[in-house]
C-alpha cells in the first residue's frame, strides 16, 4: 500500500498509555504521507489499539473491530494493544483483520501496512515477557486536548492476583531522562501547557535502572520553561512518602490531583489482591499528601465483588472510604480474566451481589464528591481551559476539579484565574477574577 493520498483513521480503547502510543503511531503515518481521518468515516487504513483490562473491554474491541469494513470493505484493518498481545491469534481469527500488533514494536507498523492488502493475514507479535528496554515512541503535539501525555515507563511487576496486564505489558522497562525532558520541551514549544506522566506502573520508574525515581523526573522536566502545570497518572500508595511529598511541595507546576489506587479498604481483600499495602498504610499515604496539599484532590478506583468477598469484606471498604472522603472513587465490578488467581479462586461472587455493592458505591462516591466541591466554594484557583461549549469556557483547576466559566469569547489553552462560586451537576462554575 503506497501511502500517497491514503488515510488512516485510529480508535484507541483503555488508558492513558493506549492514548500515548496511537497519537505517536498518528504522528509517525502523519510524517510519513498518511492522512488522518475520522474512525467513524471512509479510510484506507483502520487501526484500532485495544484494551483487555475486563471481559467487556475484548468485547467492545472485537465490536469496533467489526464496525471497520462497513465504512470501507477494502479497508487494511490493523489491531495492536493488550488484547492483541494476549490473544493474537483469536483477533486474527476475526474476519475484518489483517495486521496484529502486540505492545512492542509499534514503529514497525509503517513497513508493515505498506506491504499489507486487505487479502493478508499476519501477526507481528513478540514475547513481551523477553523485551528489556524502553521502545521510544516520540509525539510533539496532540490531538483535540490542552494537556499532553508523556509516557516515561512501560511494564509491571506487581502482579496482582486478578489483573492480566503484567503479562500484556511485560518487565519494567524505564524512558531515559534526557529523552523525556526533550520530549517535554517540544509540546511546549508547541503551545501546551500541561503534561501528565504516564505508564503502566509510573510507581516504578527507575526500579530497573537504579539512580532516579518518578520524582527526579518531575523535579527534572519542572524546569522547562513555559510548561504550567505537570501531573501524574495512577500511583500506588507505597510511593507516598514524607520525603516524597515535602518534594513535590516545592514544585509550583506540580498539580495536587493524587490518583491512588486502592481496590479494596479490606485487608483480607487486599491480601488475596496480592496488592503488598494494607488499609494502614493507604490511610497513612492520604494524610500525607493532606498535611503538604489540604485541597489535594484524591481519586482511587475500588473493585467490588473480588472472589470470596463477604458482606463483611465489603462493609469495611465502604466504611473506609466513608471516613476518608476521597473526591472520586471509579468502582468496577470483579471481572475474571484467564491466567490469572483471581480467575481460579472459588466463591466467585454472583453478578446480583456485585451490582448491589456497586450501586451502594456509586451513591457513596456522589456525595463525597459533592462534598469535597463544597469546601472548594469561595476558594481561588486557575482553570486551564480545554473546551467552549454553550457559552461556557471549561477545564480543570490544578487538582482537576472540573470548572465551567461563562465567556463570551474562546479561551481553549488559556489558563484563567477565577474564583469558585456554585456547584452544579456537570461541573463547579467559577468567575472569572
Amino acid at each position: 500500500m503506497e501511502s500517497s493520498n491514503k488515510t488512516v483513521a485510529f480508535l484507541t480503547l483503555g488508558c492513558k498509555v493506549n492514548t500515548y502510543e496511537t497519537e505517536a503511531v498518528e504522528e509517525l503515518l502523519k510524517g510519513n504521507g498518511y492522512n488522518i481521518g475520522k474512525f467513524e468515516e471512509y479510510a484506507d487504513v483502520y487501526i484500532v489499539n485495544t484494551c483487555t483490562v475486563t471481559a467487556m473491554s475484548d468485547k467492545k474491541s472485537r465490536q469496533m473491530i467489526r464496525r471497520t469494513r462497513k465504512l470501507n470493505p477494502s479497508a487494511v484493518v490493523v489491531v495492536m494493544g493488550c488484547y492483541s498481545q494476549k490473544a493474537p491469534n483469536e483477533l486474527l481469527a476475526i474476519e475484518e483483520v489483517n495486521l496484529v500488533l502486540g505492545t512492542s514494536n509499534r514503529k514497525a507498523i509503517l513497513k508493515e501496512i505498506e506491504d499489507i492488502s486487505s487479502d493478508d493475514k499476519r501477526i507481528i507479535v513478540e514475547d513481551i515477557m523477553k523485551i528489556r528496554d524502553f521502545e521510544e515512541l516520540e509525539i510533539s503535539e496532540v490531538r483535540d486536548r490542552a494537556r499532553a501525555l508523556v509516557k516515561i515507563q512501560d511494564g509491571c511487576d506487581r502482579f496482582c492476583s486478578y489483573c492480566i496486564i503484567p503479562f500484556t505489558r511485560g518487565p519494567i522497562r524505564s524512558r531515559k531522562l534526557e529523552n523525556i525532558i526533550e520530549e517535554v520541551k517540544r509540546i511546549v514549544e508547541n503551545g501546551y501547557k500541561e503534561v501528565v506522566l504516564t505508564g503502566i506502573h509510573v510507581a516504578s520508574y527507575g526500579k530497573d535502572t537504579g539512580g532516579i525515581s518518578l520524582i527526579d523526573v518531575i523535579e527534572g522536566i519542572a524546569k522547562i520553561d513555559g510548561l504550567e502545570r505537570i501531573r501524574t497518572s495512577s500511583v500506588e500508595p507505597l510511593i507516598i512518602t514524607e520525603e516524597f511529598v515535602k518534594r513535590l511541595g516545592k514544585i509550583e507546576e506540580f498539580c495536587p490531583h493524587f490518583h491512588l489506587s486502592l481496590q479494596s479498604g479490606s485487608d483480607t481483600v487486599l491480601s488475596r489482591m496480592n496488592r503488598r499495602y494494607t488499609s494502614a498504610e493507604y490511610k497513612d499515604a492520604v494524610q500525607t499528601i493532606r498535611k503538604i496539599f489540604p485541597f489535594a484532590a484524591i481519586t482511587t478506583d475500588v473493585i467490588v465483588g473480588f472472589p470470596e468477598e463477604t458482606d463483611q469484606e465489603f462493609q469495611e471498604t465502604y466504611e473506609f472510604l466513608q471516613e476518608l472522603k476521597l473526591y472520586e472513587t471509579h468502582i468496577f465490578k470483579y471481572s475474571p480474566r484467564n491466567g490469572t488467581k483471581a480467575a481460579e479462586m472459588p466463591d466467585q461472587v454472583a453478578p446480583s451481589v456485585k451490582s448491589h455493592r456497586s450501586e451502594l458505591l456509586i451513591k457513596l462516591n456522589e456525595k463525597n464528591k459533592k462534598d469535597f466541591e463544597v469546601l472548594y466554594l469561595g476558594q481561588n484557583a486557575d482553570v486551564l481551559i480545554e473546551t467552549w461549549e454553550n457559552g461556557y469556557s471549561v477545564g480543570h483547576t490544578k487538582n482537576y476539579v472540573k470548572t465551567g466559566i461563562k465567556t463570551e469569547e474562546n479561551l481553549v489553552n488559556q489558563v484563567v484565574a477565577c474564583k469558585i462560586s456554585a456547584i452544579s451537576k456537570d461541573f463547579v462554575i467559577a468567575q472569572k477574577s
